[in-house]
């Protein structure tokens, strides 16, 4: 179910959406995260932790619930209005920033060079490959350009090929085998992207 409600935010939000609302969404997540992060930072210095655990602490509470923020959003049937796409937009960097920072956390976190917090079967295999462990900043611009051709892969897909199945899905006339299409779509995006980013399936989706 959760999987299903994470893919509908791809379902009701689109790239030409996220770009009409960039000027406010995009600085407005990042500035949020900042925010959030050095407030948990400071509140952890406090407390006596350490700075690393404190950037994580602070991490963890920049990082807002996709779920059930859509959730309340649909209820109120305001996914489609103005300050829907905004919130959706804000999301959507906010879930990005969090693949991002579960690759950067170890980095802060004083673990050893190429430990991350994700199984990357991709990092793996290049490390395999180079026969050394790559440090963090290779994991970094490995899953930059992982996401960018993810995303430029799912826009060519998801705008073309999936389009095409469900229409010639739908001219069959059977609505379960239509629903079986819909489901296998909506989990085998949420597996592909989760196992290509080493995420859960929810984020993936």
């Amino acid at each position: 179910g959760v999987i299903l409600l994470m893919f509908g935010v791809g379902l009701h939000f689109s790239l030409k959406d996220l770009l009409s609302v960039r000027a406010v969404a995009i600085p407005g997540a990042l500035v949020q995260i900042a925010g959030a992060t050095g407030m948990g930072w400071g509140l952890a210095t406090l407390l006596g932790w350490p700075t690393s655990g404190g950037i994580i602490f602070g991490l963890s509470l920049s990082v807002a619930s996709t779920v059930v923020l859509l959730k309340a959003l649909q209820d109120r049937r305001l996914t489609d209005s103005d300050r829907g796409r905004i919130a959706v937009g804000w999301l959507i960097v906010e879930d990005i920033a969090t693949v991002l920072a579960l690759v950067m956390i170890p980095a802060f976190a004083g673990l050893p060079n190429g430990a991350t917090l994700i199984a990357d079967p991709f990092v793996s295999f290049v490390e395999r490959l180079a026969g050394h462990t790559l440090d963090i900043y290779w994991v970094l611009a490995i899953t930059l350009v992982k996401l960018t051709a993810f995303v430029g892969f799912m826009l060519v897909v998801g705008r073309r090929i999936i389009p095409a199945i469900l229409h010639a899905t739908a001219h069959t006339g059977s609505r379960e085998l239509f629903r079986l299409a819909v489901l296998a779509i909506a989990l085998g995006v949420a597996a592909g992207a989760a196992y290509l980013f080493g995420v859960s399936l929810a984020l993936g989706a």
